[in-house]
């Protein structure tokens, strides 16, 4: 695997092992249609799945907000002052994303879509060969991003779910909940956890 930048320079959570089974899985993609990713940050995961999809000539659409989920706010446990705003009283990861995806030398690949999962999705109409979900992890932000999603994976399609913890002690249990509503569903086989990484795969038929 070949990341064009030292990956430790991105902020974000997104374990090495995570990242490389993202890419792997973009690459597997590549003759089933665009990614796209819900939940950008500051681009670690951007960088992972845009250096697939610059291999691949595909596209990467990077969907976020940028005004950081529940837990980056101010006083909140992962709130991040470099990221904060304090002219508009806003968190804000734009700038360092777009430096990151920059540095890469990914803006050819990387589709920036400033807006919410749900505002991205209103009009979308492309077919998609992976989805990675990794943005607000409240119960009804995890399942906004699978409803709005899923149904454009292909068949054969990567859907790919980050921080899954089946022990409440660990984690937040939203991302657990999609994952196990996608495996429920019958429309996905399981093809394992990496870390916290959860991957599954669009069923034919």
């Amino acid at each position: 695997m070949f990341l064009p930048i030292d990956i430790d320079s991105v902020k974000g959570f997104l374990d090495p092992k995570e990242g490389e089974a993202l890419y792997q899985h973009c690459l597997s993609v590549k003759d089933l249609g665009p990614t796209l990713e819900i939940g950008s940050y500051c681009g670690k995961s951007t960088v992972y799945l845009g250096a697939a999809c610059k291999q691949t000539k595909r596209t990467l659409y990077a969907v976020d907000h940028h005004r950081g989920s529940e837990e980056h706010q101010l006083g909140e446990q992962y709130h991040d002052p470099e990221l904060y705003d304090g002219a508009v009283g806003l968190m804000d990861s734009f700038k360092a994303f777009r430096f990151a995806v920059r540095s890469a030398e990914l803006e050819e690949y990387v589709v920036p879509l400033v807006a919410s999962s749900k505002v991205a999705a209103r009009d979308w109409k492309t077919p998609l060969g992976m989805v990675f979900i990794d943005g607000g992890h409240s119960l009804e932000a995890a399942l906004s991003d699978f409803h709005c999603w899923s149904n454009f994976i292909v068949n054969g399609g990567i859907l790919a779910i980050h921080d899954i913890f089946p022990d409440p002690n660990d984690g937040g249990q939203a991302p657990y909940t999609i994952w196990k509503m996608a495996l429920d569903s019958g429309l996905f086989e399981d093809l394992g956890v990496v870390r916290t990484l959860g991957v599954l795969r669009r069923k034919h038929g």
